[in-house]
């Protein structure tokens, strides 16, 4: 416990840090009349939809290393025609009570669309405060969604995101260390006592499993994701400028697998190259450098021949739990790889 609280301070530190600079951002936030962090962007039907966390105040709540500060309770689907048009808050999705299983804190989700139906996947924490991820259903993009009665079975840890291949085969990946439990789960067991990695020892890993054809269910057991350094090695938890924390995403460009994902701690968004959706996936370098605020969460769509970055920043409050979304281009190198972006003049 003593090295967690340790990292708690360094990270009090890190964000008094972040707040204290004087940098002018190149991107406003797509709403500013509710607080929205975790920006899951899709296009469907030719129109963007954003899913996102819906960031409260809570003022009894004290900031923790478990994250016990950001305590969501309901989603907002962001809808907008075009990068730069108006943005329409469509209004609450899907809401904490309406989730039979749920207890507290309703973090980062994504969606996806099949067979005539959208589906919304969620982390909870359940009633024994351990964090479990859900599907729910509509059959319109900006919901109401309605929760299926149970979680996934086999599903665990935080930040699902769902990636369709050209095959028509899709995948959940999910996970995340510190609050989001996945020091806790090993083999796909838990253990309530389960500890953070020493320095000198392998990272934790994200997961990844198949979805069955339902998209409401695994296929398969769930496995981990190999990111491996350009020598072929797993990083150590002392490469945590480099290693995998939370924020999963996949998406796919000229027939390679981008795997991006947040280092927490350090504050980079990372991303790793692959050849098939499993993996492994080499690193290759940082897509967003650290923003204002302690967290990095982003997404990667395509919108018509453009690539952009959905992101968030803590602009408008200044306090970490309370972030606002935000959108910039991302464009590739003639190798593939992706030009690092500063959210910042």
């Amino acid at each position: 416990m003593k090295r967690i609280y340790t990292a708690l301070a360094l990270i009090g530190c890190s964000l008094t840090a972040f707040a204290q600079t004087n940098k002018t951002p190149k991107d406003k936030p797509l709403v500013s009349h509710i607080y929205t962090a975790d920006p899951s962007a899709h296009v469907f039907n030719g129109k963007i939809y954003i899913y996102p966390s819906h960031d409260v105040d809570v003022k009894d709540v004290k900031e923790d290393d478990e994250g016990g500060h950001f305590a969501m309770r309901d989603y907002h689907v962001l809808s907008m025609d075009k990068i730069g048009g108006p943005v329409k808050d469509n209004g609450v999705a899907l809401d904490i009570k309406d989730i039979p299983w749920a207890g507290r804190q309703l973090w980062a989700p994504d969606a996806t669309f099949k067979n005539g139906t959208y589906y919304l996947y969620f982390p909870v924490k359940d009633k024994q405060d351990v964090f479990r991820i859900g599907v729910a259903t509509s059959k319109k993009p900006t919901g109401p969604f309605k929760p299926e009665p149970e979680p996934i079975k086999g599903s665990y840890s935080i930040d699902p995101t769902v990636f369709q291949d050209t095959d028509g085969k899709a995948y959940l990946y999910f996970g995340g260390i510190w609050g989001g439990q996945l020091q806790r789960w090993s083999g796909n067991n838990y253990d309530p006592k389960g500890a953070l990695k020493k320095k000198d020892e392998v990272a934790y890993l994200p997961r990844v499993a198949r979805l069955s054809a339902d998209m409401k269910s695994f296929a398969e057991s769930v496995r981990e994701v190999q990111i491996l350094d350009k020598n072929g090695k797993p990083f150590l938890e002392n490469e945590n400028d480099k290693r995998f924390f939370e924020a999963a995403w996949l998406h796919k460009y000229k027939g390679k697998y981008y795997f991006s994902y947040s280092t927490g701690d350090t504050h980079n968004l990372c991303y790793a190259i692959g050849d098939n959706p499993y993996g492994p996936f080499t690193y290759q370098g940082i897509v967003l450098k650290p923003v204002l605020g302690w967290t990095n969460h982003h997404s990667i769509v395509q919108v018509s021949n453009k690539w952009y970055l959905f992101y968030h920043d803590v602009q408008l409050s200044g306090k970490t739990h309370l972030r606002n979304v935000k959108v910039t281009e991302l464009t590739y190198n003639p190798d593939g790889t992706i030009k690092p972006i500063d959210a910042y003049k």
